[in-house]
């Protein structure tokens, strides 16, 4: 992008001042276009001329659309006769980019995998937006196919556009999968962005970010034309500045199918946005999420406690209540290492890809050999562990393995909050933003919101995490809006401290090359299993990268997600202020990396998890070499060659 973008920009579109909308709600910008003060090709020249100067940095945005502007037009001409779509009418939306659009930009998840494939049609929530006058502005970053491919120890990095960082502190973990999507809305690259989630990946870049994030009901958002990972527990969801700019968007968004196919939903969600929904609201409390054993940040927890404050002061009562440790109750059945997020997704991806034009890959092994044969660009700094073991699945959705061990997951996590809900009164449950949290209600496929409360002394973002029963949404807002109001928590980012080293390669590469077992290179300490003898072990089909102990000052757990036993030990060492040193150990010996960060980088949950009680296969265990098969060998043939990437995607270097 020779120049910049701002300089392919005629300088008559950029002649509204940001202060006129930098900060401006979706009401307050349609009152500025209804009055002439502002134009939506303007409004989407001005977020692509931010994008042009904050994106090098942030990495947020893979791709603009080369035909948003276009678009803004045309839209802008409709307005002027007298034609208006909706509350979107002019408003550009960024969307992730494993949400497919049938247009000029591309649809990869991360991937250069999929680069120049084709998708057959627009997903419907793009559908969605486009009939209600959004302008699709361009792709978000996210970790690369959703945090699905590998072990990574850390998020928001995907081949095609490199590191997203977080605004507010660069060092921090923008978490993932919905990095980009998290950081563009909060750093005003956009108005209004959509990301998904199986497990974390909405609410904990929301959180991580200082911005509101709805995970909604399993079945309000359709699914089709996202890339998929487990059709139980993914959907798209808003993700905004503020809570009625969440609600506005999810009225745009929904479209029910499943269980809520049929369902009564509001048409506008904004009518239960009013002061006073938290006077006499029961808050349940399941103090567990709190403390460090369930991922309790201390830091963030100080600053999510204000939010509880606020929230008594408000009129609401605070309840503990207790959703349940699902290991607890976990029968005989489910001892087995397969997963249903890894069972499930062989078949849906390889669905997704049959779909796709412009591509010849069309099944899990193809990813798996693209990525070998291109392996430093798409594994230098981690594997694909999680495709191979999906690989290694049946793939049949019918095994009676499969669905007992999903059923069970769906019973328990409902159960814990269904009767957390019904047992103590409640009318919410909530929990400090960053912390295990996520898990039920994702797998119980239940909404989940994250709302923002402020930063931590040294400029962490933090807030509450609140999630209720089926079709809850109207609720959760409700008591969000009115706690927003309150505390009033936007502040806009300032991009402080200094951007992280990069890890050190892997080594994946060279072992590949030189036929050593690639499971000889670890990363020791980078992605702990968040589990010690007090924490839920988690069904949930995980989307997100884990790489952090769980506590402070260096405690470490010793117990990694890909291996119940046996343990590795404790490869952390605590820095002091200088941030916590990975070893990354293989073939070659130790190498070191320092990241910049306290905690040290993770997500909510990890990718790979095994039900409570299993033992994985021994070719899947870290102390053990994996046995690289005939499918997965390096190709003969040399890499695939990438076209070079049009002029309006973003990779980062």
């Amino acid at each position: 992008m020779s120049g910049g973008l701002g300089a392919l920009l005629p300088k008559s579109l950029l002649a509204a001042s940001p202060s006129d909308w930098i900060e401006a709600t979706i009401p307050q910008l349609q009152s500025l276009f209804q009055s002439g003060a502002l134009t939506s090709v303007e409004l989407t020249a001005g977020y692509l001329n931010r994008i042009a100067q904050l994106n090098p940095l942030l990495g947020a945005v893979i791709e603009t659309n080369p035909d948003a502007l276009s678009i803004a037009q045309k839209l802008d001409t409709e307005r002027r006769t007298g034609r208006v779509r909706g509350p979107l009418h002019g408003v550009p939306v960024l969307v992730k980019d494993n949400i497919a659009t049938r247009d000029g930009m591309q649809t990869t998840a991360g991937s250069l995998a999929l680069v120049n494939s084709v998708a057959p049609s627009d997903a419907t929530i793009v559908d969605r937006l486009r009939a209600g006058g959004a302008v699709l502005l361009g792709k978000a970053n996210l970790s690369e196919w959703a945090n699905f491919r590998g072990n990574a120890p850390f998020n928001g990095w995907s081949a095609r556009g490199g590191f997203t960082r977080d605004p507010y502190l660069l060092s921090f973990d923008p978490c993932g999968s919905s990095s980009g999507s998290a950081a563009a809305t909060a750093h005003n690259l956009c108005a209004i962005a959509v990301g998904t989630e199986t497990d974390g990946s909405i609410v904990c870049p929301s959180g991580n970010n200082l911005i509101v994030g709805l995970k909604p009901t399993v079945g309000l958002v359709s699914q089709n034309g996202i890339i998929p990972i487990a059709q139980t527990q993914d959907t798209a969801g808003p993700m905004g500045r503020t809570v009625t700019d969440v609600a506005i968007l999810l009225g745009v968004l929904q479209t029910p199918f499943g269980r809520v196919a049929g369902m009564p939903v509001p048409s506008d969600y904004t009518t239960f946005l009013k002061r006073g929904a938290l006077r006499g609201a029961r808050i349940g409390i399941d103090s567990r999420y709190f403390g460090n054993g369930f991922g309790g940040e201390q830091d963030l927890v100080a600053v999510a406690k204000q939010g509880l404050d606020a929230m008594t002061s408000l009129g609401a009562t605070l309840v503990q209540t207790d959703t349940g440790i699902p290991s607890s109750r976990t029968p005989s059945s489910t001892t087995t290492s397969s997963r249903p997020c890894s069972s499930s997704s062989s078949v849906l991806i390889a669905d997704y890809l049959g779909r796709l034009r412009g591509t010849s890959l069309r099944t899990l092994s193809d990813l798996i050999a693209f990525n070998v044969a291109n392996c430093q660009r798409e594994m230098q700094y981690f594997g694909q562990e999680v495709f191979e073991a999906a690989q290694q699945t049946s793939g049949n959705l019918n095994d009676p393995v499969y669905r007992t061990a999903r059923t069970d997951s769906v019973t328990f996590s409902r159960q814990g909050i269904d009767g957390a809900l019904q047992r103590d009164r409640l009318d919410a449950i909530v929990a400090p933003s960053y912390s295990f949290a996520s898990t039920l209600p994702a797998i119980a496929g239940y909404p989940n919101l994250s709302i923002p409360v402020g930063l931590t002394p040294e400029g962490k973002p933090a807030g509450l995490w609140m999630y209720g029963g089926f079709l809850q949404e109207p609720k959760l807002l409700a008591l969000a809006y009115d706690l927003e109001q309150e505390i009033r928590p936007r502040s806009q980012p300032q991009q402080v401290g200094s951007v992280p080293p990069p890890p050190p390669d892997a080594g994946i590469c060279s072992a590949l090359a030189a036929g050593t077992p690639r499971a000889g290179i670890q990363f020791i300490g980078a992605r702990p299993r968040r589990r010690n003898t007090s924490e839920p072990a988690s069904r949930s089909c995980r989307d997100e990268a884990s790489g952090r102990p769980a506590g402070n000052g260096g405690v470490a757990v010793n117990d990694f997600a890909s291996e119940p036993t046996p343990r590795l030990r404790d490869a952390w060492r605590d820095d002091g202020n200088a941030g916590r040193r990975f070893l990354a150990r293989g073939q070659g010996g130790s190498a070191q990396w320092t990241a910049h960060m306290r905690p040290a980088p993770r997500g909510p949950h990890a990718d790979r998890v095994l039900f409570p009680g299993t033992a994985a296969p021994e070719s899947d265990r870290p102390d053990q070499p994996r046995k690289v098969s005939a499918e997965h060998s390096p190709d003969p043939e040399p890499p695939v060659s990438i076209p070079r990437a049009r002029e309006s995607v973003f990779v980062p270097t």
